[in-house]
């Protein structure tokens, strides 16, 4: 390498380090001045081990986790049981919160942002209905185009915290559990009735039907049986074990209206180990049937007893997939002729 070439490098390596400074200088001084925020905790001094409710409002809706004893209810529904791990989630998950990016906040970002009154407060309180902590959750973040921002998850959310008015912070966490859906909180898990002896559905016009059977093995036989007439056993072994698959989609407000439950088409079923239901089925709300039970004969010490007990309460939301089979007309649960459809 001559001379020549050795001082043209130099002058190059001084013009590219020069631009690389510069670079860094514009760059420093289009971040914000709180750029010292950032993968920082936002709520790091809220103590978990004090918080014992959870308030959560939205602009027509409030919910309210209350902690009493070793569980977690829901006071809007009458203490309808939360489920402990997804209250201990969301609060782990808040506590965890860390500011992706923090901007000023104006009056007009405010609403755009929902981190005005159109936002979902989450505020934490200990057992003597101190605040602990207030949260407010704003829009969803997305870093793509989304169809259907209301049924997308989303990469992050705006919040602020009423303490700072003047900011506004985006965490990497959709917290689509900050919500006041009742059926995001609740413990799916329904009553079941198992090793179902008889069972009997009576419809609001007065037709019923009734299958029996003496043993678990046993075949189902339809009371009743007309001449001609031939229980399809399928069709009766899907009614009678379903009621062993029910799930929650919901739990229904204190003064539901509507319900249909006056006029309800009701299940009557024992179990071989004697036990016995009262099942009332109601109106439809969207795909989900209004239900309540009354319950006898279940043993102290069956490991469904204390869920039983607390759900016959409540009037209850349950899928309607879950009950279509038990719910067939006497017709449908028949062999079907040959020839006919």
């Amino acid at each position: 390498m001559n001379a020549r070439v050795a001082a043209i490098l130099v002058v190059l390596l001084a013009v590219l380090g020069g631009g690389a400074l510069l670079y860094q200088q514009q760059d420093r001084s289009r971040r914000p001045e709180n750029v010292g925020t950032l993968g920082k905790t936002l709520l790091k001094e809220l103590p978990a081990a004090d918080i014992a409710a959870i308030s959560i409002a939205e602009p027509s809706a409030r919910l309210t986790l209350q902690r009493k004893d070793e569980r977690w209810v829901i006071a809007e529904r009458a203490d309808f049981t939360a489920e402990l791990s997804k209250v201990r989630e969301f609060v782990l998950k808040v506590i965890g919160l860390k500011i992706g990016q923090s901007e000023p906040l104006g009056e007009k970002d405010r609403a755009r942002l929902n981190l005005d009154a159109s936002g979902t407060s989450v505020e934490f309180r200990d057992s003597g209905g101190k605040s602990l902590g207030v949260l407010i959750v704003g829009r969803k973040y997305f870093k793509r185009e989304v169809e259907n921002p209301d049924r997308a998850i989303p990469d992050g959310r705006f919040v602020a915290l009423p303490s700072e008015a003047g900011t506004a912070y985006l965490v990497a966490d959709p917290l689509t559990q900050a919500t006041v859906r009742t059926a995001e909180w609740i413990d799916r898990g329904s009553f079941q009735v198992e090793k179902v002896k008889t069972l009997a559905v009576r419809y609001p016009g007065g037709e019923s039907w009734r299958i029996e059977r003496a043993a678990d093995n046993a075949a189902w036989k339809l009371a009743g049986a007309r001449p001609g007439e031939k229980l399809d056993l399928s069709r009766a072994n899907a009614a009678s074990y379903s009621l062993s698959l029910l799930e929650l989609a919901d739990v229904a407000p204190q003064d539901a209206k509507d319900t249909g439950l006056d006029k309800p088409t009701t299940i009557d079923a024992t179990t071989l180990e004697g036990a016995s239901y009262a099942i009332k089925v109601g109106k439809l709300a969207g795909d989900n049937y209004h239900v309540t039970f009354t319950a006898a004969g279940i043993k102290p010490d069956a490991k469904d007893a204390a869920r039983a007990k607390q759900l016959s309460r409540h009037v209850l939301l349950i899928p309607k997939s879950k009950l279509e089979d038990t719910l067939k007309k006497r017709s449908e649960l028949l062999e079907k002729k040959q020839g006919k459809k």
